[in-house]
């Protein structure tokens, strides 16, 4: 049987909980920490595969290097810098373009036959750099965009309604950032819709939104919540699982928008991205999705602009 092997490239705080996430999970047999700090990955790797003593399982994780993205299945990239207090995602973009060009270099001697999952913010333009540079097709370059923001929409409808969120169905859309949106048609929570409940919408958006800047004041950084949001996108591939989960794709006519890599709710197989799934929006959700489509397209000219890599 061929290995399960993910290679997570960059091993700080998002980074090195993937890689712990995953190898607690056993979903795959080889988990590979890469970093330009070499000493630094193969630390966070060993902890990791110390922890591993007491699993039921067995899982290799260790540091590598840019070889190993050839033969891993699944690639993340969780490079970047943690936002400072008071930065939003986009403020990240200019270092974060730097740090993608030097890794668009270092991957430039090495097959990419496997799917990228980018996390580095702002990721909705990141993974599209990334795609770019990398010269991959959609399906198999794409971010956790709103992977995150559902898992706090979830949590928030929970706590505001008594309903567990493993009753709570629904995705945040659009940029994984300010200009997020929630297609409340689309909620369901224990088979209810979201105005039976007498929710605040606004409330409940500004909840979301503001999920992350309470984490960041509270520790300076971001690390469980998304570093499991990746690891769920990843099994969903190794598993070949075909879930319903969202992501940061390159969209081609889906919800009237094309050419512009954003959040929305995808199936997600072996083959990463196997379909965008296009639910109907009322008018007033696609009014506020298109609005983040525009967003994000700014934000991708000025990438495109500055970077040296990302512009096949």
């Amino acid at each position: 049987m061929q290995k399960r092997k993910v290679t997570i490239i960059g091993a700080g705080h998002v980074g090195s909980h993937v890689a712990l996430a995953l190898a607690y999970e056993g979903v795959a047999d080889e988990v590979v920490l890469v970093d330009k700090l070499a000493d630094k990955a193969a630390a966070q790797a060993l902890d990791a595969f110390d922890a591993v003593s007491y699993m039921n399982h067995e899982v290799v994780v260790r540091g590598g290097d840019y070889a190993d993205v050839e033969d891993s299945q699944v690639v993340v990239c969780a490079i970047g810098m943690p936002r400072k207090p008071g930065q939003d995602r986009v403020a990240m973009l200019d270092d974060s373009i730097v740090m993608c060009d030097e890794l668009l270099d270092s991957l430039a001697p090495y097959r990419f036959p496997g799917v990228l999952v980018s996390i580095t913010n702002p990721c909705d333009v990141i993974a599209d750099y990334l795609r770019r540079g990398l010269g991959l097709p959609a399906e198999r370059a794409f971010g956790t965009g709103t992977s995150l923001d559902t898992a706090r929409l979830r949590r928030v409808i929970s706590e505001m309604t008594g309903v567990s969120r493993t009753s709570v169905q629904g995705f945040v859309m659009g940029e994984h950032g300010e200009s997020s949106m929630i297609p409340y048609s689309l909620i369901r929570v224990g088979g209810r819709g979201f105005d039976d409940f007498g929710l605040s919408r606004d409330d409940v958006l500004e909840q979301v939104r503001r999920g992350g800047w309470t984490v960041m004041l509270g520790k300076l950084c971001t690390e469980f919540g998304i570093g499991r949001a990746a690891t769920e996108i990843v099994e969903a591939i190794l598993r070949d699982e075909k879930k319903v989960l969202p992501a940061s794709v390159l969209l081609d006519g889906q919800y009237g928008q094309a050419g512009v890599q954003i959040g929305v709710p995808c199936v997600i197989g072996a083959g990463g991205i196997e379909q965008v799934v296009e639910a109907n929006l009322a008018d007033d959700e696609l009014a506020a999705f298109a609005h983040s489509c525009d967003v994000v397209r700014g934000n991708v000219q000025r990438a495109l602009a500055q970077g040296q890599r990302g512009v096949k």
